[in-house]
This record gives C-alpha cells, sequence and structure tokens, in this order.
C-alpha cells in the first residue's frame, strides 16, 4: 500500500501538535483528514486546501463515524486542560469514546501522544496522571495503540516552552517553587515528529507504551537557565518553599500565552520527576538522532520571525466590513511574541486594496521601518529599525474574499513585537495605549480611503 492511499485522521488539529505534524504528513504523500470542534479556526493554515476538514467532537460520539469512515492510522492528539476542574473526567470519557468509534470503523492503529512520569509515584499529578489513563483507556478498545509519553517538549508553541520563556524573559530573579528542582528531559519538536512519524511507517498490530525524551536530563529551572543563556540574559532563581498552585498559575496566565487553567495543571505537574525509564522507543527506532537542548533552543528563536510562525489568530474572527463602524483589534501573545491583529472586508479588487496599502507603508518607512518582504497584491512586512528592547514588525496581508460574488478582499493588518528581557515587558504594556490608538487609526484610514475609492 502507497502512501496516497492511506487515509490519515489527525485529530485536535488547530493544536500545536497536530499543526507541525500535518504539513509532514502531506510532504510524505499521505492523504489527511483533519478533526476540529471549529473547522473556521484552521482556515488560515497554509495547508487548509490540501487536507479534508470535517467537524467533530470525541465528546460526541455520534460525530465520530463520518470522521474515521475509511481511516488507515488515527493521530489522537487531544486534550481538556482548559476546561479546568474535572477534565479528568472528560478525558477518560473522549478516550473512551475514541476508541469504541474507531473500533467500529475499522482503523488499523491509533497513535497517542501524552505525557512522561513514574505511574506508580504515589504524588504524581492529576494531569500527568490523566495524560498516562488516556493511554490506557484508548488501548481498552480493540485497535492497536502506540502509546508514546513525552517529557517537555521544546519548541515554539509548545504550552510547557511558552511558559518558560515568557516567565525566563520577563524576570532577571525567578520566583520559584522547590517543584523547580526536580527533573525533566525535554525533547526537541522535531524528534516528537520523528517518533510520530516512524510509527505510522514502521507499524506492527500490537499496543506498545513508548517512553520518549531528549538526550539530557535537567532540573526545571536549569531547562530556563540555559534558555536565558542563548538569549544572553543573566537569570537567577528565588526558591521558596511554598507558593499556592492558583496563584502561580495566575501569574502564568496573566504574564504568558498559556491559559490560567491550562498553566494550573502544568504548574502542579513539574511536581513530578519527568525522565525516561524505559528505553523501549529508541530500540525500536535507532535511526531517528535526538537533538540537544540547546539546538532545540536556537531553533525556537530561529523561529522568532512573522513568516515563521502559525497564524492561529487570523481564522474565526469576525470583523465589521469596513463599510463603516469601528474595526475591532485582538492582542494576544504567541509563539514569543506580543500580537496586535485586525481582520476587515473590503468591497475592491486586492490590486485596489493593496496600492492603498503600499501608500500607507511608504508612511511608515519614514518613521523607523523597513521593508522586509514584498509580494504584489498580497502582502507587505515592514520591519522596525528603532532601538528597542525587542524587535517589532508590521504586516498587512491580503487576499481576495470568494465568498462575496463581487469584487471583494479580506485584509489583515497585524504587528508583532518580541520582547528581549524585562525591559521588552515594560516597553510594551507602557506604550501599550498608544500603540493600539496608531494600529486603529491604520486600519481605519484603509477602511475610509477604500470606501473613497468605491464612489
Amino acid at each position: 500500500m502507497n502512501n496516497s492511499s492511506k487515509l490519515i485522521l489527525v485529530t485536535g488539529a488547530t493544536g500545536y501538535i497536530a499543526s507541525r505534524l500535518i504539513p509532514q504528513l502531506l510532504d510524505r504523500g499521505y492523504a489527511v483528514r483533519a478533526l476540529a470542534r471549529k473547522p473556521n479556526c484552521l482556515c488560515s493554515r497554509n495547508w487548509y486546501d490540501q487536507v479534508e476538514v470535517v467537524q467533530g467532537n470525541v465528546m460526541e460520539s455520534e460525530s465520530l463515524a463520518p470522521a474515521l469512515k475509511g481511516v488507515h492510522t488515527a493521530y489522537y492528539l487531544i486534550h481538556n486542560m482548559s476546561l479546568g476542574y474535572g477534565y479528568t473526567k472528560l478525558e477518560m470519557q473522549a478516550a473512551r469514546n475514541f476508541a469504541q468509534a474507531a473500533e467500529e470503523a475499522d482503523v488499523r492503529h491509533i497513535i497517542y501522544l501524552g505525557g512522561l512520569a513514574d505511574e506508580v509515584s504515589q504524588d504524581i499529578s492529576p494531569h500527568l496522571l490523566s495524560r498516562i489513563k488516556t493511554g490506557e483507556w484508548l488501548r481498552e478498545g480493540k485497535v492497536p495503540v502506540t502509546d508514546f509519553r513525552a517529557s517537555v517538549i521544546a519548541g515554539s508553541g509548545s504550552t510547557s516552552f511558552e511558559m518558560s520563556r515568557f516567565m525566563t524573559e520577563l524576570f532577571p530573579i525567578i520566583p520559584s517553587h522547590v517543584w523547580l528542582k526536580n527533573r525533566s528531559q525535554p525533547i526537541a519538536v522535531q524528534n516528537v515528529m520523528d517518533y510520530l512519524l516512524s510509527a505510522l511507517e514502521k507499524w506492527e498490530p500490537t499496543s506498545s507504551v513508548l517512553e520518549i525524551g531528549g538526550p539530557e536530563v535537567m532540573t526545571y529551572h536549569d531547562l530556563m537557565r540555559r534558555y536565558a543563556r542563548a538569549r544572553g540574559h543573566q537569570r537567577s532563581f528565588f526558591f521558596l518553599p511554598y507558593i499556592p498552585v492558583n496563584f502561580m498559575a495566575f501569574g502564568v496566565g496573566l504574564m504568558t500565552p498559556v491559559p490560567r487553567r491550562i498553566a494550573r495543571a502544568l504548574v502542579r505537574g513539574m511536581s513530578d520527576d519527568s525522565i525516561v525509564t524505559h528505553k523501549n522507543a529508541h530500540e525500536i527506532y535507532p535511526e531517528i538522532n535526538l537533538i540537544d537542548f540547546d539546538s532545540a533552543v536556537r531553533q525556537a528563536l530561529a523561529n522568532l520571525h512573522p513568516q515563521r510562525i502559525e497564524c492561529v489568530w487570523a481564522a474565526g474572527d469576525e470583523s465589521p466590513s469596513g463599510q463603516g463602524g469601528q474595526i475591532r483589534a485582538r492582542t494576544l501573545k504567541h509563539e514569543g511574541f506580543f500580537i496586535t491583529h485586525a481582520k476587515l472586508k473590503l468591497a475592491l479588487e486586492p490590486e485596489k486594496v493593496f496600492a492603498i496599502v503600499a501608500k500607507l507603508a511608504e508612511g511608515l518607512k519614514l518613521r523607523q521601518f523597513i521593508v522586509e518582504t514584498v509580494e504584489a497584491d498580497k502582502l507587505i512586512l515592514l520591519k522596525s529599525t528603532a532601538a528597542l528592547p525587542g524587535q517589532g514588525w508590521f504586516e498587512w496581508r491580503l487576499g481576495r474574499d470568494t465568498s462575496q460574488a463581487n469584487a471583494s478582499t479580506c485584509l489583515s493588518q497585524t504587528s508583532y513585537f518580541a520582547p528581549r528581557g524585562m525591559l521588552g515587558f515594560l516597553y510594551w504594556y507602557l506604550s501599550y495605549p498608544f500603540r493600539i490608538l496608531a494600529f486603529q487609526r491604520q486600519i481605519n484610514n484603509i477602511a475610509r480611503n477604500s470606501t473613497t475609492r468605491q464612489k
């Protein structure tokens, strides 16, 4: 059976791991079906037109049959931590629903990515216990399951990595729970992809549990210190004997891209060592060359560029058309950036909107910006040359709105700022009121000029 004849289902398609896995499956010639609760959140992905996107929810058994029909292998990349207390019961129901539906659809193989911890420990955190139990619940069905248990995933977009990145950037002296002295075995995101793909291509019809980690064992505070060193920061740690988990989660949710409910689970998970004790994964897949942590960090820093991150904010937001009213700007933290974004629809051809945007770009070029990338009628990306405690970009993306019969353009305006150290955070928050006004003025000028062009 060649790759193109194997239909692969990827669940949790809007998530971090799935967004990295799907392009690599496509590159290897597989037919891919992506399962998401909100499929419209995928329409900004570069691979959207190359996959079959289906709506479904693992909590609703009846929605899984169409998604699993004709599937050879299914990747189970789902968790419910964002739902807060009680998510472990939901994890059980979801996994059992999926295992049963996969069996009924005659799926050949399930590949699951979970968490790594000592499952016989009496103090294992609910988060990691749930990750381990999810694999067990999937294996209750008759479909063979390859259950990977991973430590911290080192790569842009990983929740644990982004939590560490933002906290390390912000604090010269990092207030720390004694849990940071526990050990982890971080694994580069590309090595996670290597294992997930190898499990697909070297599959044997038996279930297995495989622990995966990078080549080095280190404490959580060593992990943060080594990230700081790669960024050129000096960081110290102030260890406290006790910090309430909810208080830590509140701080993490406030200062990093990780929502408070997920942060609470991740912080509590640091109470456990997360290291490989059974090296069976390396024995089964000896061809995988493990990437050291410092190299993984350097790769993550190399991805600190607007054209190398997943534009997860660009889909599913409904903004005013630009024909009247105020355009709403969104702000978020993502993959090392503070991001401000707005989207609108204009009743003009892309080439006419591009001309308006290009004129605005000329004005910004006079104010400490340079043009980094231009694609006619599609993209203008400017880079700041100002002496800032970080790096900044300003971007316009244009696309033809095919949902409209008449000439119409979708325009996205986005600003990016990657803070460097505490000064970068102070600059962002103190200047935010002025920058958001300037941002809104730019997008409203485009809407106003477009309306004038129509007359």
